[in-house]
């Protein structure tokens, strides 16, 4: 990521990226531990399909109200991004690991939310360390730190693939990579050279930052990408097993989760291709032209599936390389638009906003799926990037005007 700053200064920016990425990984693992599981707890708790859903749901609910409530107290601009990143990692390593003594689904369902509002003091802060190292190249760093957390959301199906791991093996696991993410991101030293004030919260203040045009067109257009990504890295597995080719054939199950593994994986690539544009041409276009490729890989798709299965496959991941590679954009856009001292709580609330989105797809796309068709499933999620797409036009108008 070349830039105007001395070669020092680029060295120790990106040991930081580097380590704030590897952290991130490490501490969101625990998001994903009960997509490892839910197939051994739905057997052991006798659960039910919604009763299932609702274990990954939670997590998204919980992280919303932590988001929410770091905005609302201040701390995600009053506390440095480091400390709170590592305390959330604590946290939800402690909460994840008490899933080996939950009674029952209730209790479970308790502990995910909670897992998600520990998780809330890590990823934005992430975002708004990362973007403090970075000036020239920010969209490139934020991609990084994405692509490293998608490459963590592809891991599911991989364990799936391979046959998975007991439920209790699991738990433990992520807990300890969590716990390893809180400890690395202390490993970097300092403050960026592009750092955030720090201020004192004034609800007021926050929310008059977060409601100029820029910002608020930002968050739509985040609502309308986070529509789609969250269902799309559900349900791609249990889209593509149902496929000719997959279905009914010997380890088709098998076979399915290493494709959807490879369609959700390619988007750390697609991370760095956004993050490379938008440097160039611009944060609004780069999160524009994603929005619009992912988007419509989602139409083809709901018309495609009687193709021969390669055809399928590579539209799926064409669209996994697109469906994240405008997510960092929207951050940058919001860290370069709301007021410096609010940064930290104008990022949270973008979070409450796409994650409380992802809850209606996730429980919208199955249902669907079973009682209307994959091409019903599929187009309901292609309205987001069209929200999206519009939004983004009025802000690149926006921006026109006032420069």
């Amino acid at each position: 990521m070349p830039g105007t700053e001395p070669a020092g200064e680029r060295m120790r920016a990106a040991a930081a990226l580097a380590l704030l990425a590897v952290a991130t990984l490490l501490s969101m693992s625990v998001w994903f531990s009960a997509s490892f599981v839910v197939p051994q707890l739905r057997e052991m708790w006798h659960l039910t399909g919604g009763e299932s859903s609702l274990l990954t749901i939670a997590v998204q609910l919980g992280f919303v109200v932590g988001a929410l409530a770091l905005a609302a107290t201040g701390l995600a601009d009053a506390v440095p991004g480091r400390r709170l990143m590592s305390a959330g990692a604590l946290g939800a390593a402690a909460v994840n690991l008490l899933l080996l003594w939950a009674p029952g689904f209730a209790a479970a369902l308790a502990l995910r939310a909670l897992t998600g509002a520990c998780l809330a003091a890590v990823y934005p802060s992430a975002v708004k360390e990362v973007s403090s190292w970075f000036r020239e190249g920010r969209g490139t760093a934020l991609g990084v730190m994405i692509g490293a957390l998608t490459l963590g959301s592809a891991a599911p199906q991989l364990v799936k693939a391979s046959g998975g791991l007991g439920w209790q093996a699991v738990i433990v696991a992520t807990s300890v990579l969590t716990t390893a993410g809180a400890l690395v991101v202390l490993l970097v030293r300092g403050a960026g050279p592009y750092p955030f004030p720090r201020s004192a919260f004034s609800l007021r203040a926050a929310l008059r930052a977060v409601r100029s045009r820029p910002v608020v067109l930002a968050n739509i257009g985040y609502a309308g990408h986070m529509w789609e990504l969250y269902a799309m890295w559900a349900w791609i597995g249990t889209f593509l097993a149902g496929l000719d080719g997959f279905a009914g054939t010997p380890d088709g199950e098998r076979h399915a989760a290493l494709a959807a593994f490879a369609c959700i994986g390619v988007g750390a690539a697609g991370c760095l291709v956004g993050g490379r544009i938008s440097d160039r041409f611009g944060r609004a276009q780069a999160a524009l032209v994603s929005l619009a490729l992912s988007g419509g890989a989602a139409v083809v798709l709901a018309f495609v599936r009687q193709v021969p299965l390669p055809v399928v496959l590579l539209v799926s991941a064409f669209w996994g390389f697109w469906v994240i590679a405008d997510s960092a954009q929207f951050s940058a856009m919001v860290t370069e638009n709301a007021d410096p001292r609010y940064v930290g709580s104008a990022v949270s609330l973008q979070l409450a906003i796409g994650y409380v989105t992802t809850a209606a797809t996730l429980y919208l796309v199955p249902v669907l799926a079973e009682h209307a068709s994959w091409t019903t499933a599929l187009l309901v999620l292609a309205l987001g990037p069209l929200v999206g797409v519009a939004a983004l036009v009025r802000y690149l108008r926006t921006r026109t005007a006032t420069d």
